[in-house]
């Protein structure tokens, strides 16, 4: 009786380690594999290892690195459900969380990802990606208060942190103090003169306030450090046309054209020069 009991025993510990082993091995064969991008390899395994030993405390990190198999693959809502099958273990994993908001967005599902970054926030309360998105999220809902101490709580860490001071900037614009973005603008193309989305955009914030020959000037400093930016011919474009210089205007759309944009979406404007 007793050695059937450690025969028991011993053929007990022989099939968990070969079921460890195998378990292992799978799972560093499926990292190789994603490592080399071969991502319906590295897919199939990490299933498999998932169903080698469903228990396994190392599963979270499996079903995580799962989602971003899937999430390289375009599959989206796959790698959504992975990443919370990954959280059902591990829920105040920062990382995991971040990756599965980062796809809310994408899927333009704006409240769960709110979720999610508030969730990481309460965790690691000073995380840049997580208060710059959930910013993000509040303005387009129109919490401006919200969005705003996000941003304040990123430029106490780093008062030159770029996206903050645009979201401020941005803010100000929205709730009509149009000097105070004029200023913050101002302050940023100061910082970064060869950034030329801060002139369109200190042009478009000047087009706004009716101030044309303002938001002209912006624009020919844009092309002085980009002579292709076709959008930016567009613009120049849409102003000579309300300033009824229809010649300047139709020169400014055919030059946009000769850099790409197609004809058909500039038709009526260059029917309008005529």
């Amino acid at each position: 009786m007793v050695k059937r009991f450690f025969l028991f025993i011993v053929c007990s510990f022989i099939v968990m380690l070969g079921k460890a082993q195998s378990y292992n091995e799978i799972v560093e064969q499926a990292m190789d594999y994603t490592f080399k991008d071969s991502l319906v390899q590295a897919e199939q395994l990490f299933r498999q290892a998932l169903k080698i030993d469903p228990s396994n405390s190392r599963n979270a990190l499996l079903f995580s690195n799962l989602g971003t198999v899937l999430k390289r693959q375009g599959r989206i809502d796959e790698a959504i459900e992975a990443y919370t099958l990954a959280l059902n273990i591990t829920p105040y994993s920062t990382a995991i969380l971040l990756n599965r908001a980062s796809l809310y967005m994408e899927k333009n599902l704006l409240d769960k990802a709110y979720v999610d970054y508030c969730s990481v926030i309460d965790l690691l309360p000073k995380d840049r990606e997580a208060r710059l998105f959930r910013a993000y999220i509040s303005m387009k809902r129109r919490n401006y208060d919200e969005a705003r101490i996000d941003y304040n709580v990123l430029l106490a860490e780093d008062m030159n942190n770029k996206a903050a001071r645009l979201g401020i900037i941005m803010l100000d614009e929205k709730e009509g103090n149009i000097q105070a973005a004029r200023d913050g603008l101002n302050l940023l193309i100061n910082n970064y003169p060869g950034d030329t989305s801060l002139l369109k955009m200190r042009a478009n914030l000047e087009l706004a306030q009716g101030n044309k020959d303002a938001a002209l000037l912006d624009l020919e400093e844009v092309l002085k450090l980009d002579g292709k930016d076709a959008e930016c011919y567009v613009m120049r474009g849409d102003i000579y046309l309300e300033m009824d210089e229809k010649e300047n205007a139709k020169k400014a759309y055919e030059q946009a054209v000769t850099l790409g944009i197609p004809r058909g979406e500039l038709l009526e404007r260059l029917k309008s020069c005529d």
